[in-house]
């Protein structure tokens, strides 16, 4: 059982974690808290990949003694030397006397070994405290290392019936201020941004974090079935874009993104199209956790269609467009409402003048 004392250590440990939101990727966010007789006495979170661990900085934080301190960790300890040697190893060495962990860890290279490797040592290991707030801090994290598939979330800014922009084109800005700002915290939590060669053409989006601050922007990738990216598109002027295409033809055209430090990778399926299934795996291998997509209603549509959209996040102003204006997403005819894409519901808040829907996809 744990305590009352336990569940505010652990909080704290998620609150030390949640710090490395924007900047851990493509590792977890992980915080540690250690205790002696009820106090604080050490704490850290991990800060950047290739940097220490939070167990690490922790250890580090502190002058004080822990032999026979309680260690509050969000993940599983490390038992294997990645970018950084094991994190088990060093609570061991410490000395502390019992560790609690939020949860076990989803990596196969990880999953109860560490676990095991502290109660080899006698050290009192016991876990699933506030399991559930530190799965969600981790949400790509988990999903990439079960499914091999990066945690999907797709925004869309629409007015109150549904419509992202004018029949010819025009959308910006449907949502305001604080709700254009809010998108780019979500932005930035993401390891990386998709778009489609339609919103590409359209808007010539940067697809970067402006608005807050952040120690580094996510990768952008673009399903650009033809090759039709002008080389002068602003995306283009970043560093880490990822184009897929179905094209394998236009090899002048490759030749001439490569020279641009642009990494093109050649995906068509039976259709033509991009395989879209495949392009998932593929950036889940290229350790995307989170990724956003920023697309207009027919790769929207696509996505949903073929199951890889985890939740949506929508913005809706409070304005009308008409029927004729463009919806969110382009998905085929239902002949039956039993074959309706179902949602949770998952949060419902006033963002400014605009609501902010979040809600996860039930998967057949």
């Amino acid at each position: 059982m744990f305590t009352p004392a336990d569940y505010t250590f652990m909080a704290q440990a998620l609150q030390l974690a949640a710090r490395g939101r924007y900047s851990t990727s493509p590792n977890p966010r992980v915080g540690c808290i250690i205790t002696k007789n009820n106090q604080v006495i050490a704490q850290g979170w991990h800060e950047k990949a290739g940097q220490p661990h939070a167990e690490i900085n922790a250890l580090r934080s502190t002058t004080e003694d822990v032999h026979g301190a309680t260690a509050y960790i969000t993940l599983e300890p490390c038992n294997h030397h990645g970018r950084t040697p094991p994190c088990a190893e060093a609570l061991v060495h410490a000395g502390v006397r019992k560790v609690i962990i939020a949860m076990q860890d989803p990596n196969p290279l990880v999953s109860g070994s560490g676990c095991t490797l502290l109660q080899q040592a006698g050290i009192i290991v016991e876990t699933g405290l506030l399991q559930d707030q530190a799965h969600q801090l981790n949400l790509g994290f988990i999903h990439r290392m079960k499914e091999n598939k990066p945690w999907v979330r797709l925004k869309i800014a629409a007015s109150l019936d549904g419509k992202t922009a004018l029949n010819n084109g025009a959308s910006q800005w449907i949502t305001g201020e604080a709700a254009r700002r809010d998108g780019h915290r979500w932005r930035a939590r993401s390891c990386a941004i998709l778009t489609g060669s339609g919103t590409l053409r359209h808007d010539d989006p940067q697809l970067t974090v402006r608005h807050i601050e952040t120690s580094r922007q996510p990768k952008k990738v673009v399903v650009d079935k033809k090759l039709a990216i002008p080389l002068g598109a602003k995306l283009l002027q970043g560093e880490n874009v990822i184009i897929f295409t179905a094209c394998a033809e236009n090899n002048q055209k490759i030749t001439a993104l490569k020279e641009l430090g642009v990494l093109v990778i050649v995906l068509p399926d039976t259709g033509g199209k991009v395989n879209l299934v495949d392009m998932m795996h593929q950036l889940a291998n290229l350790e995307i956790n989170e990724l956003l997509v920023e697309a207009g209603s027919g790769l929207n549509g696509a996505l949903i269609h073929a199951g890889l959209v985890d939740e949506l996040i929508i913005y809706l102003a409070p304005h009308l467009l008409g029927h004729v204006a463009q919806g969110m997403v382009n998905l085929p005819e239902l002949n039956s409402l039993t074959n309706k894409h179902s949602l949770d519901i998952q949060d419902v808040r006033m963002i400014g003048q605009d609501i902010r829907i979040t809600a996860k996809l039930h998967h057949h």
